[in-house]
């Protein structure tokens, strides 16, 4: 089983997150999760190729904005809702909120016009 890192909540930095999600693709992502369900990068990649959705993951992973979970072969990946909520209050809903106004609604998601 794969151990992955994950950033103590208390060492993620705002600027880590934002940035995270200033690409088009992780924001969509990030939409997907919103629900607080586990899914994998199959799952969320739609036409992606694998090696690009594994990037999108693993920005969002060491940002600290993902959390993912090793189940046999399976990697689960989750927004982590509830400990970002406790260090950035509002954030995620802030965001998440435009990024669905404005049609970023999956990893391949693209701005409507």
């Amino acid at each position: 089983m794969r151990h992955y890192f994950h950033p103590e909540i208390e060492d993620v930095c705002l600027p880590d997150v934002l940035f995270a999600l200033s690409d088009a693709t992780r924001l969509g992502i990030a939409v997907a999760l919103a629900d607080g369900a586990e899914r994998t990068a199959g799952e969320l990649g739609g036409s992606l190729a694998k090696s690009t959705m594994t990037h999108h993951l693993k920005v969002l992973r060491e940002a600290g904005a993902l959390r993912v979970r090793s189940e046999g072969t399976r990697c689960y990946n989750s927004l982590r809702l509830e400990e970002l909520e406790t260090r950035f209050p509002g954030l995620l809903d802030q965001l998440l909120g435009f990024a669905v106004k404005f049609g970023y609604t999956s990893a391949d998601a693209r701005p409507r016009d």
